[in-house]
């Protein structure tokens, strides 16, 4: 704890001090453009990653980075959806799954969650994801496995977002979009999905995945 305390005193002498104008402008409103919807896990920093300032992310985490349908669980999540794109009228929304994601190894492995109901509970909201992942990866090693659900559950959660009503109708008018990411600890990369290319691509170099199969999803996954 005293090490918090110490940042604070580090914030408000250094950074603080030399970013007051910024602040200043911070106190009367925000105005972020991206909505960035990413996992609880204490190694994923979205505005380090992005190297963005305060009040340029509006960010929204929770175990696994998950976006339940809108119909089915109207809580934090919906609200703040809601809010990012009716109020704030953000122009993009970020799915962001990572490596090594413990709430994606839980989904594999639900008996790990024995002693954690609320976890089990939640994790329902990535169904789709496993059944994906049981369906159609059951040949791969744990590690790629897990990768599979990473980057399958990103895709889940950009559908589960079109459900949300402000989602749809910032989409059908032309000025939302939706990205999904996958951010790897390790190396400090990050992997955008391309639609088109059916792959997940470096933003800062080559493809690392194979195309998807003829049913719609990866074949294959190295990252």
């Amino acid at each position: 704890m005293q090490r918090l305390v110490d940042g604070i005193h580090h914030f408000q002498r250094e950074v603080f001090a030399s970013h007051q104008e910024l602040f200043a402008r911070l106190h009367e409103r925000q105005a972020p453009e991206t909505l960035f919807v990413t996992c609880s896990d204490s190694r994923i920093n979205p505005n380090l990653i992005t190297q963005t300032l305060p009040g340029e992310l509006f960010i929204l985490r929770n175990a696994g980075n998950l976006v339940p349908l809108y119909d089915e669980h109207r809580g934090g999540e919906a609200a703040t959806i809601e809010f990012a794109v009716a109020a704030l009228n953000v122009k993009d929304i970020i799915v962001c799954g990572h490596s090594g994601c413990g709430a994606m190894h839980a989904l594999l492995h639900p008996e790990r969650l024995e002693h954690l109901p609320a976890c089990r509970d939640w994790l329902l909201h990535a169904g789709q994801t496993k059944a994906i992942i049981d369906g159609n990866y059951g040949h791969l090693e744990a590690g790629p496995r897990l990768t599979a659900a990473v980057e399958e559950n990103v895709l889940v959660q950009l559908g589960n977002l079109r459900s949300h009503p402000a989602v749809a109708a910032g989409m059908a008018s032309g000025r939302l979009h939706l990205h999904g990411w996958v951010y790897k600890i390790e190396t400090g990369e990050v992997f955008a999905y391309d639609a088109g290319a059916g792959q997940f691509r470096s933003l800062t170099g080559e493809s690392s995945q194979a195309p998807l199969s003829d049913d719609g999803r990866i074949s294959e996954l190295t990252i």
